[in-house]
């Protein structure tokens, strides 16, 4: 009788330590080590992903697509550009996510507006989403993003999966801010400063795109300074790429071109489930 239940509670105490261990390496096994190149984050609504439609089967962890073929976390890091893909002299930065520029800071002027304010609103949500990185809106699933230098030049890469209908919206929005912002001022406490936005063209890629330059004339630790934007949105079905590319020594459009067409390619071979080639220049 003590043997039986001796035995009774190692088994228990087995059976306890066993899932203890279950736990611990399946902790954290979606992502695995964050890559250096950027950070990607993971399918927003985390409570719908806890629940898989009845039949529909989970994806293996670092599939680039879900069972219903959305882009995971592992698909939005592959989809991210290298510097092989822009060229020149760019280099990695770490802290891109960070990234925050002083001069696209302000409040647009109404009385520049001859429709008043609701074109006033357009432009003020494109210069807080260039401010915050938000161009296309908060993504609805997976994204990343990677960021690079070159001097003062700034080159930022996103990709994300959106909700179609506010994907849509996105790009009507993009493509009316070239008339509605051609030519506005803003203030920022005692400066001011004037933006331009005029549409620029980019590589036809993709099911839908739009490019647009900003240029902000303000001033900079007191000196008179150009900040120079070429920014750019693609979208593969309902997940979209956004670039942004520039800085005070000029435009870098030729970079900003290059991240547009191999980023899109890059995306195209991940929602196949390709695992996109290191060297833009090699053919699979």
């Amino acid at each position: 009788m003590g043997g039986t239940l001796i035995a009774r509670l190692l088994a228990s105490a087995l059976a306890a330590g066993a899932l203890l261990t279950t736990a611990a390496c399946s902790d954290g096994g979606d992502g695995g080590p964050a890559a250096l190149e950027g950070s990607a984050s993971p399918v927003a609504g985390e409570s719908r992903a806890a629940k898989p439609l009845t039949g529909k089967t989970p994806s293996p962890s670092g599939a680039f697509t879900s069972a219903g073929g959305a882009l995971t976390a592992a698909g939005a890091q592959a989809a991210l550009i290298t510097e092989a893909d822009i060229e020149d002299d760019w280099s990695v930065s770490k802290d891109a996510a960070s990234w925050h520029e002083s001069l696209l800071v302000g409040t647009v002027d109404v009385s520049d507006f001859v429709t008043g304010k609701s074109d006033a609103a357009d432009c003020q949500k494109l210069m807080d989403s260039l401010y915050d990185d938000d161009l296309l809106g908060k993504p609805s699933g997976a994204s990343a993003l990677t960021g690079f230098q070159q001097g003062d030049a700034r080159l930022l890469y996103q990709v994300a999966a959106y909700d179609k209908s506010s994907l849509d919206s996105s790009f009507d929005w993009l493509k009316s801010l070239p008339a509605e912002c051609d030519g506005f001022t803003m203030t920022d406490g005692p400066d001011q400063r004037t933006v331009e936005v005029i549409e620029t063209s980019v590589p036809d890629e993709g099911d839908a795109r739009q490019g647009l330059r900003v240029t902000v004339q303000g001033t900079a630790d007191g000196e008179p300074a150009t900040l120079t934007l070429d920014v750019g949105a693609v979208r593969v079905g309902t997940d979209a790429i956004t670039v942004t590319s520039g800085g005070l020594s000029g435009d870098e459009n030729t970079s900003f071109q290059q991240a547009f067409k191999e980023g899109t390619e890059r995306l195209e071979d991940v929602l196949k489930g390709k695992t996109p080639s290191p060297d833009p220049g090699e053919v699979d």
